[in-house]
């Protein structure tokens, strides 16, 4: 039996259960946009294909799914490719579909042209995604889309991209099925042996817990390892969801939004640091000096593109999946979780910070009001910008899984959008988007997505009239900044009221608890503006500018 290229497609997407497909509509994908109606998959229009990408990436990291993405040839196609380098940075499963006029007419002058004669997609597509290829006749769908899967779910998984031109979506061709392939065996190391001899000599050992960590739901894993051992844990920035923060053994965080504590503690003589999930870039790395360096580093990574790059200590790589290789390493090791008790100097020290008092709201503040009345169970994606530092330094996370943020890729605006489609995946659990007023102004239209789907996002935004982030980095390197203040500030609770959400707009405590109580009873998106002290420094300085 034959069935027209864009049915088989939707067929996929039903039969692996999506219920949500996300992009902007164009005639080159129209087909595959009237069958999803036919099929009963919602199709949410966002306003722009950069948030509809990061929509199709918050809805597969909620729902551990694949997330699918759709938008036009052209610009259509060139808009998705920031949202696909953000899905590969959070080893995301993401479908990324780009139309193209003709194939038969490829070759002539056509308006919006995606081939090799246009802005050919499939090359600009492939340094961000793990698969980029253009479906050039109906009968390949079969092993394209084969390909596309295998790549998206083996190892490391990752975005995937097919450019499918309008001629070829209209073919007819033999029906198949290719079902997700989430039943790839996990890439098992052959070293745990290593891992446990290494854990065994160690005096003085520290994890250092990455976003990998976060990616790969090893909450449980990393809690048995280090009690067992009794192992102090620090997170960068992106790690920060990978450890409740109330453990007796966390430190807090390194590099930007980092710690005193876990800064103190890398300086004490490290003898092992057990790197889980991490690249160790400049931004988790930032403030580490020479007297930091560890004897040896044990790394437990998917890839080796960059480990043992950065720290030069003799490195052993753990290779493969990260939750799996941990696991064995407890199976192995006979490893089991034991008490520990926090530090009064620690207890000490979160007491004095709940009781400052302040003349103008500090962002430290607001995170702090803000998970005083928020449900432990709530999920938090932070943006590109000081306000997710200051996130990183003082919010607690109770429940590990909840916080998540990306410290390499940082594509500003990407956490409203993972925001949306995260809680259409997981509709009975409050989610909050913490962002700024800069990251407002580049995908904050994507809140009309929210409100005319019914989605209620929870987003709390600081504002205090600038890029802080550049504008406070430039100040303290250079002794000048240029371009980074708004001359005219976004008035951000009209800005959301304009698109129909609920807005508050929120100068000290009471009001931010105020303002949350009644979010988490709305039913449609609420947009929570945070007046903050724009003088504050924050927790970013570590990471220098230099001019020289």
């Amino acid at each position: 039996m034959k069935k027209k290229v864009y049915t088989l497609l939707v067929e996929h997407f039903k039969n692996w259960g999506i219920s949500h497909v996300f992009g902007i509509p164009g005639k080159s994908i129209s087909p595959l946009m009237l069958e999803l109606e036919n099929y009963d998959i919602q199709y949410v229009l966002g306003r722009h294909e950069a948030g509809s990408g990061f929509e199709a990436s918050g809805y597969a990291l909620a729902k551990k799914t694949i997330g699918i993405a759709m938008g036009t040839s052209g610009p259509g196609g060139t808009n998705l490719i920031t949202a696909a380098g953000q899905a590969k940075e959070f080893q995301l499963p993401v479908l990324f579909i780009t139309g193209q006029p003709s194939m038969q007419e490829t070759g002539r002058a056509l308006s919006q042209d995606s081939s090799q004669f246009g802005a050919d997609l499939v090359k600009m597509f492939e340094p961000v995604t793990l698969f980029s290829a253009r479906i050039e006749r109906g009968d390949l769908l079969y092993l394209y889309l084969k390909h596309a899967l295998e790549k998206a779910y083996t190892g490391e998984k990752g975005p995937v991209h097919l450019c499918i031109p309008f001629d070829v979506l209209m073919e007819e061709v033999e029906t198949f099925y290719l079902p997700l392939p989430d039943h790839i065996s996990p890439v098992v190391s052959p070293d745990i042996d290593k891992a446990i001899s290494l854990l065994g000599e160690a005096k003085k050992p520290v994890l250092f817990l990455g976003k990998g960590a976060v990616m790969s739901d090893a909450y449980d894993p990393l809690r048995i390892i280090a009690e067992h051992w009794g192992i102090p844990v620090v997170t960068t920035p992106g790690g920060k969801g990978a450890f409740p923060t109330s453990h007796p053994l966390y430190l807090g965080g390194f590099g930007l939004g980092g710690s005193k504590y876990a800064t103190d503690y890398m300086r004490s003589g490290i003898d092992l640091m057990i790197v889980v999930g991490s690249k160790l870039c400049d931004m988790s790395l930032s403030g580490f000096t020479a007297d930091m360096e560890p004897e040896k580093v044990l790394q437990f990574e998917y890839d080796l593109k960059f480990a043992g790059k950065t720290i030069q200590a003799p490195t052993q790589c753990i290779l493969g999946d990260i939750h799996y290789n941990l696991t064995q390493l407890i199976v192995q090791s006979g490893a089991s979780t034991k008490e520990h008790e926090v530090p009064a100097t620690r207890a000490q020290a979160a007491a004095a910070a709940t009781s400052q008092m302040e003349s103008v709201l500090s962002a430290g503040t607001a995170f702090r009001s803000l998970r005083a009345v928020l449900p432990q169970e709530a999920v938090l994606f932070g943006d590109a910008g000081s306000h997710s530092f200051h996130a990183v330094q003082n919010f607690e996370i109770i429940e590990p899984g909840t916080f998540f943020f990306d410290e390499v890729f940082i594509a500003m605006g990407a956490a409203i959008g993972y925001s949306i489609g995260a809680k259409i995946a997981m509709p009975d659990r409050p989610v909050v988007c913490v962002t700024g007023d800069g990251c407002m102004m580049m995908h904050g239209t994507e809140i009309s997505t929210a409100v005319n789907h019914g989605i209620p996002v929870i987003f709390f935004v600081l504002n205090n009239g600038r890029l802080d982030m550049v504008e406070k980095g430039m100040s303290y390197n250079t002794g000048r900044s240029v371009g980074a203040v708004y001359e005219r500030p976004l008035d951000v609770s009209l800005f959301a009221q304009s698109m129909g959400a609920m807005a508050f707009r929120c100068e000290n405590e009471i009001d931010i608890k105020t303002a949350v109580q009644s979010a988490l009873q709305s039913s449609t998106a609420t947009v929570i503006e945070v007046m903050v002290d724009p003088q504050e420094i924050p927790p970013i300085l570590t990471r220098l500018l230099s001019l020289d």
